[in-house]
Protein backbone atom coordinates (compact mmCIF):
# COMPACT_ATOMS: atom_id res chain seq x y z
CA UNK A 1 0.00 0.00 0.00
CA UNK A 2 1.52 3.63 -0.52
CA UNK A 3 1.61 6.23 1.21
CA UNK A 4 -0.37 9.15 0.30
CA UNK A 5 1.95 12.96 -0.26
CA UNK A 6 1.28 15.80 1.44
CA UNK A 7 2.24 18.88 -1.00
CA UNK A 8 4.25 21.74 0.43
CA UNK A 9 5.88 23.30 -2.31
CA UNK A 10 6.14 26.84 -0.79
CA UNK A 11 9.24 24.74 1.47
CA UNK A 12 11.47 24.00 -1.68
CA UNK A 13 13.12 27.36 -1.25
CA UNK A 14 14.25 27.04 2.31
CA UNK A 15 15.37 23.53 1.88
CA UNK A 16 17.24 24.46 -0.97
CA UNK A 17 19.25 26.82 1.07
CA UNK A 18 20.16 24.39 3.93
CA UNK A 19 22.00 22.81 0.90
CA UNK A 20 23.79 25.68 -0.08
CA UNK A 21 27.53 25.83 -0.68
CA UNK A 22 28.78 28.36 2.10
CA UNK A 23 31.00 27.03 4.20
CA UNK A 24 29.62 25.44 7.66
CA UNK A 25 28.99 27.86 9.73
CA UNK A 26 29.04 30.48 7.23
CA UNK A 27 26.69 33.59 8.48
CA UNK A 28 24.92 35.52 5.44
CA UNK A 29 25.62 39.67 5.39
CA UNK A 30 23.49 42.21 5.85
CA UNK A 31 23.17 42.31 1.68
CA UNK A 32 21.91 38.88 1.94
CA UNK A 33 19.72 38.77 4.85
CA UNK A 34 16.09 38.55 4.97
CA UNK A 35 15.70 39.78 8.44
CA UNK A 36 17.59 43.05 6.75
CA UNK A 37 15.16 43.52 4.01
CA UNK A 38 12.43 43.78 6.28
CA UNK A 39 13.66 46.17 8.47
CA UNK A 40 14.66 48.96 5.70
CA UNK A 41 13.12 52.22 6.19
CA UNK A 42 10.23 53.71 4.28
CA UNK A 43 9.06 49.95 2.48
CA UNK A 44 5.63 50.69 0.69
CA UNK A 45 2.79 48.50 1.58
CA UNK A 46 3.45 45.91 -1.09
CA UNK A 47 6.70 45.46 -0.37
CA UNK A 48 5.55 45.05 3.70
CA UNK A 49 3.47 42.64 2.36
CA UNK A 50 6.21 40.79 0.48
CA UNK A 51 8.35 40.49 3.21
CA UNK A 52 5.55 39.85 5.71
CA UNK A 53 6.42 42.73 7.57
CA UNK A 54 4.29 43.92 10.39
CA UNK A 55 5.59 46.61 12.49
CA UNK A 56 9.09 48.37 12.39
CA UNK A 57 10.41 50.93 14.80
CA UNK A 58 13.60 52.53 15.75
CA UNK A 59 14.41 49.69 17.48
CA UNK A 60 13.53 46.69 15.21
CA UNK A 61 11.09 44.50 12.70
CA UNK A 62 8.15 42.25 13.72
CA UNK A 63 7.04 40.09 10.81
CA UNK A 64 5.40 37.13 10.09
CA UNK A 65 7.87 34.09 9.62
CA UNK A 66 7.60 32.40 5.97
CA UNK A 67 8.36 28.53 7.46
CA UNK A 68 6.38 28.90 10.30
CA UNK A 69 6.20 26.23 12.51
CA UNK A 70 2.57 26.74 13.51
CA UNK A 71 -0.02 29.02 12.78
CA UNK A 72 0.74 32.70 13.35
CA UNK A 73 4.72 32.01 14.63
CA UNK A 74 6.38 35.66 14.34
CA UNK A 75 10.21 36.73 14.45
CA UNK A 76 10.95 39.98 16.03
CA UNK A 77 14.80 41.35 14.66
CA UNK A 78 17.13 44.22 15.64
CA UNK A 79 17.61 46.48 12.76
CA UNK A 80 21.21 46.00 12.62
CA UNK A 81 22.88 43.08 11.32
CA UNK A 82 24.43 41.85 14.45
CA UNK A 83 25.04 38.00 15.61
CA UNK A 84 24.81 38.35 19.58
CA UNK A 85 22.72 40.65 22.69
CA UNK A 86 25.80 42.17 23.44
CA UNK A 87 26.71 43.51 19.97
CA UNK A 88 22.90 45.85 20.76
CA UNK A 89 22.59 48.57 23.14
CA UNK A 90 21.05 48.93 26.06
CA UNK A 91 17.90 51.28 24.67
CA UNK A 92 17.91 48.38 21.30
CA UNK A 93 17.58 45.37 24.08
CA UNK A 94 14.38 47.02 25.60
CA UNK A 95 13.05 47.93 22.38
CA UNK A 96 12.94 44.54 21.74
CA UNK A 97 11.75 43.21 24.06
CA UNK A 98 8.66 45.86 23.72
CA UNK A 99 8.49 44.38 20.22
CA UNK A 100 8.11 40.62 21.75
CA UNK A 101 5.55 42.17 23.96
CA UNK A 102 4.07 44.02 21.10
CA UNK A 103 4.05 40.60 19.50
CA UNK A 104 2.45 38.41 22.20
CA UNK A 105 -0.72 41.00 22.45
CA UNK A 106 -1.24 40.74 18.71
CA UNK A 107 -0.96 36.79 18.84
CA UNK A 108 -3.24 36.82 21.57
CA UNK A 109 -5.82 39.29 20.09
CA UNK A 110 -5.41 37.62 16.63
CA UNK A 111 -5.07 33.70 17.20
CA UNK A 112 -6.12 33.33 21.00
CA UNK A 113 -3.58 30.69 21.84
CA UNK A 114 -3.50 28.88 25.27
CA UNK A 115 0.21 29.71 25.51
CA UNK A 116 3.08 30.94 23.67
CA UNK A 117 7.03 30.14 23.07
CA UNK A 118 9.39 32.97 23.05
CA UNK A 119 12.86 31.79 21.72
CA UNK A 120 15.89 33.38 21.07
CA UNK A 121 18.93 30.86 19.30
CA UNK A 122 22.24 32.01 19.60
CA UNK A 123 24.31 30.36 16.98
CA UNK A 124 24.11 27.76 14.28
CA UNK A 125 24.55 24.69 17.32
CA UNK A 126 21.51 26.11 19.28
CA UNK A 127 19.30 26.08 16.23
CA UNK A 128 19.31 29.52 15.04
CA UNK A 129 19.11 29.46 10.82
CA UNK A 130 20.24 32.87 10.54
CA UNK A 131 23.53 32.65 12.52
CA UNK A 132 24.32 36.30 11.43
CA UNK A 133 21.34 38.27 12.83
CA UNK A 134 20.04 37.60 16.40
CA UNK A 135 16.05 37.26 15.94
CA UNK A 136 13.65 35.71 18.63
CA UNK A 137 10.66 33.23 17.66
CA UNK A 138 7.11 33.74 19.24
CA UNK A 139 5.26 30.63 18.73
CA UNK A 140 1.51 30.19 19.35
CA UNK A 141 0.87 27.17 21.13
CA UNK A 142 -2.48 25.39 21.78
CA UNK A 143 -2.99 22.13 24.11
CA UNK A 144 -2.52 19.10 22.22
CA UNK A 145 -1.39 21.03 18.96
CA UNK A 146 1.07 18.11 18.51
CA UNK A 147 -0.92 15.17 16.46
CA UNK A 148 -0.26 12.04 14.85
CA UNK A 149 0.28 13.75 11.73
CA UNK A 150 3.72 15.01 13.92
CA UNK A 151 4.33 12.41 15.53
CA UNK A 152 4.18 9.61 12.82
CA UNK A 153 4.93 11.54 9.91
CA UNK A 154 6.87 14.52 11.09
CA UNK A 155 5.29 16.81 9.06
CA UNK A 156 3.57 19.60 10.30
CA UNK A 157 -0.06 20.73 9.60
CA UNK A 158 -0.66 24.79 9.20
CA UNK A 159 -4.19 25.70 9.13
CA UNK A 160 -4.02 28.73 8.04
CA UNK A 161 -2.69 30.23 4.60
CA UNK A 162 0.50 32.48 4.64
CA UNK A 163 -1.37 35.48 3.24
CA UNK A 164 -4.32 34.45 5.73
CA UNK A 165 -2.24 35.08 8.47
CA UNK A 166 -0.61 38.10 7.63
CA UNK A 167 -3.69 39.77 6.63
CA UNK A 168 -5.54 39.11 9.98
CA UNK A 169 -2.25 40.30 12.12
CA UNK A 170 -1.63 43.31 9.98
CA UNK A 171 -5.21 44.95 10.33
CA UNK A 172 -4.76 44.43 14.07
CA UNK A 173 -1.04 45.38 14.68
CA UNK A 174 -2.13 48.97 13.68
CA UNK A 175 -5.02 49.21 16.67
CA UNK A 176 -2.53 47.76 19.33
CA UNK A 177 0.72 50.23 18.94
Amino acid sequence: MSKPNLWAPWRIDYLQDLGSSQPPGHAPGAKDCFLCAAGEAGLDEATQKERLVLHRDDHGVLLLNRYPYTNGHLLVAPLQHVPELSDLSKEDRGGLMELCELGTRLLKQVVNPQGINVGLNLGRAAGAGVPGHLHWHLVPRWTGDTNFVDVVGGVRVIPQALDASYRMLKDAVGELV
